[in-house]
């Protein structure tokens, strides 16, 4: 699937943004640039959207909320520059950076996460610039502008020339100038995010070998074309991994009534040998239906007694599972032998203490080499798993297989 870029022309109807020393309106190099590196991109294979494509103005609010809802990779804002010295000229990018905060600008969390991104794309953008037409290179600037500050993707905001200074004016007024400057726009975003990379927001996570491992072997799976790394893994998408990668036991008989048998392991319910009548499966549980995505391999997993809902007759299928239940079903599965740790003896977490149901199971998949701490001393194993966590798990123990 295609990486898709908004491309924001600055300025527009009311408003032409500055004025050149030789008379252009900003507002016209920038839709013009803008289409350029529209057409640009469309050829390398990206899917573009613009936010403007004619002379029209709207709010810096509403182009933000535009670029939302396209549920696009990439924000580039092209814009021209003005100041008030005229000997003063060169391209440079803007971009939000979280390490230069304005509290009478905050900017959203996204953004604010997104900072070393931003600022990848803003560095790859201005130098592929530079170098391409020949412009003096002004450097990246931390900003807090509407646009780059308020998103929720990667954004910049480029500031081709300096149409205050009459050598860059009237670069900016040639026709073949503006096409040499979408050109070098275009291959800077290409620099930082190939058109049609797979997962693009799994791009300089530590777990995108990983994932893309297990997606080839038909393991995992994205929503969509991201695969949303660092959200927190369900139970249903936890008994669908597992269910690719085990052979799970045989349908138990039919027993007792839904949360009625076994032991629960953790407050509430867990994983546990029987207590829902086999013959039933998922179907026993009042919030599952035959229509939810992940039926099939709920009910499988139930039938085998692997997964057991909740005293209330529940499943629960879209609850994030913890990072101690993962450790605990995982060992079983793999049938990796089960570390007793004796009182007093050293434990691979400090979080993790004597008597911790789940301790054995941590401690082995530790040993395996197949899980990570948060940190080396920190295990937190009541903390939702990630999506990207559970891959690293699946991708060592299948490494070890080999």
């Amino acid at each position: 699937m295609a990486a898709k870029i908004v491309v924001d022309a600055g300025h527009g109807g009311r408003d032409p943004g500055a004025i050149g020393v030789n008379g252009l309106q900003e507002k016209t190099v920038n839709l013009d640039i803008s289409r350029k590196l529209r057409d640009l991109l469309i050829q390398r294979g990206y899917e573009v959207t613009m936010t403007r494509d004619s002379d029209v103005y709207l709010t810096l609010k509403e182009r933000v909320d535009f670029t939302k809802a396209q549920h696009a990779d990439l924000f580039v804002s092209i814009h021209a520059n003005s100041i008030s010295s005229p000997g003063t000229r060169g391209a440079m990018v803007l971009y939000y950076d979280d390490a230069y905060p304005q509290s009478s600008y905050p900017a959203s969390p996204e953004m604010r996460a997104l900072t070393p991104q931003s600022r990848e794309l803003a560095t790859k953008v201005l130098n592929s610039l530079v170098q391409t037409a020949g412009l003096e290179n002004r450097g990246i600037v931390p900003s807090a502008v509407y646009v780059v500050r308020m998103g929720n993707i990667p954004s910049i905001l480029v500031e081709t020339a300096f149409l205050s200074n009459p050598e860059d004016a009237a670069l900016l007024a040639s026709n073949q100038m503006r096409q040499i400057m979408a050109q070098g726009i275009a291959s800077g975003i290409e620099a930082y995010l190939p058109p049609n990379i797979q997962f693009p927001d799994t791009r300089g996570h530590w777990a995108r070998e990983a994932i893309l491992r297990l997606n080839a072997q038909g393991v995992v799976e994205g929503v969509g074309k991201n695969f949303e790394p660092d959200r927190m893994l369900t139970r249903a998408e936890w008994m669908t991994l597992l269910g690719r990668i085990f052979d799970l036991p045989a349908a138990k008989p039919a027993g007792g009534a839904c949360g009625d048998g076994g032991k629960d392991t953790v407050a509430g319910a867990v994983y546990r040998d029987g207590g829902c009548d086999a013959a039933q499966g998922a179907a026993a549980f009042r919030d599952v239906n035959a229509g939810h995505w992940a039926f099939a391999d709920l009910d499988r997993a139930v039938k085998a007694g692997v997964l057991e809902g909740y005293p209330d007759g529940t499943l629960r299928p879209d609850q994030p599972v913890t990072r101690a239940e993962v450790a605990a079903l995982f060992q079983r599965l793999a049938k990796l032998p089960l570390i007793e740790l004796a009182p007093g003896s050293q434990r691979p977490f400090k979080d993790i203490p004597a008597g911790y149901w789940a301790e054995g199971e941590v401690a082995a998949l530790k040993q395996a080499g197949w899980i990570d701490g948060v940190t080396a001393e920190r295990f937190e194993p009541e903390r939702s798993m990630t999506r990207a966590e559970s891959a690293a798990l699946i991708d060592r123990y299948i490494a070890s297989r080999k």
